[in-house]
């Protein structure tokens, strides 16, 4: 089996890469060039000699059409995506070129090409906003209201698929994941940004911490577990939609006194709140019915809050021991 990972050099495309090595895949991705190139590439260099990279831009269907014929994938995985919701409202326009708009050349591309590939599409939470059903669940059948222009380039992709997998007969999997974190998650997320701040707090290399809102509430977990389920959703017998969560909900403020106590730092003394950090239209709560991947896909999850946290608290850790010349 061959399969094409767009947006591979992020943090789950890295570990949607080994799990498909793992299982006797043949791996291609595309990567957006960068003008560091060497930095590019760090989250997949236990794997650079076993995967194969090209040159490719969600936005340039040229250059996503050159990569199709040359591979002729059996499995396209989207990943690629401007995936700060945050910064998606600094820079609307370009997010929706690249998540909503990529995703149809993408689509197109394939359509051309390899019609017959599966395809799965990195559908996101944030594309519920602040619908929720009355049991406080967001499920697949949940009303979507999106609260940003992250999210409403992913609800427009989102649709695209269902659209393609109707009205062309492609083989167009969504799979709506709640916010899934590891030791590889950019340090501008919110739980990388806790646990690095927490250990530099801890090795005296970092005074602060200043976030959003604290009482803001998500459904963690670790990205191992959801590209597992991605390779599931894909090869389902049919084309489907499914939610991917614990069903677990922790606030901002619960990672953060997890992570200090884990350190043993008092959080009140070194945690403070910056209005800037917030979102001009703040999704409050997001909490995942993941029922139907549990009953659909037998998906179990190996992953805590608590140890998704731990791991990477260790990491941190044994990261920043050296550069403190602390043990």
């Amino acid at each position: 089996m061959k399969a094409l990972i767009t947006g591979i050099n992020g943090q789950d495309g890295s570990y949607l890469a080994e799990h498909l090595l793992s299982l006797g895949y043949e791996v291609h991705g595309i990567l957006k060039r960068n003008s560091v190139a060497e930095n590019q590439t760090a989250r997949l260099n236990h794997i650079f000699d076993k995967v194969t990279l090209d040159y490719a831009d969600m936005t340039d269907m040229a250059s996503l059409v050159r990569v199709l014929k040359e591979f002729m994938p059996d499995e396209v995985y989207n990943l690629a995506a401007q995936s700060h919701v945050r910064i998606s409202f600094d820079q609307p326009i370009y997010t929706a070129q690249v998540v909503a708009i990529g995703t149809l050349n993408l689509l197109e591309a394939i359509r051309l090409t390899c019609p017959d590939a599966k395809i799965y599409q990195a559908s996101s939470s944030e594309m519920f906003g602040n619908s929720l059903d009355d049991d406080g669940f967001q499920r697949e059948t949940t009303p979507m209201h999106p609260a940003s222009p992250y999210g409403c380039a992913k609800l427009f992709a989102y649709n695209l698929m269902r659209n393609y997998r109707h009205g062309y007969g492609m083989h167009t999997t969504n799979g709506i994941l709640f916010n899934h974190e590891s030791p590889r998650r950019g340090t501008n997320f919110v739980t990388n940004k806790v646990v690095k701040a927490a250990v530099k707090i801890r090795y005296g290399l970092q005074d602060k911490l200043m976030l959003g809102n604290l009482d803001a509430t998500r459904d963690w977990g670790h990205a191992k577990d959801y590209v597992r389920a991605m390779h599931m959703i894909i090869n389902h017998t049919e084309p489907d939609d499914f939610v991917c969560a614990t069903g677990i909900s922790h606030s901002v403020k619960d990672l953060v006194k997890y992570t200090f106590t884990a350190v043993d730092l008092p959080w009140e003394q070194y945690v403070g709140v910056d209005e800037k950090y917030w979102r001009p239209d703040e999704l409050v709560h997001l909490k995942g019915d993941p029922t139907k991947a549990k009953k659909v896909l037998n998906l179990e999850l190996e992953y805590t809050f608590e140890t998704m946290i731990d791991e990477m608290i260790s990491y941190w850790l044994e990261y920043y021991r050296g550069k403190a010349n602390v043990r």
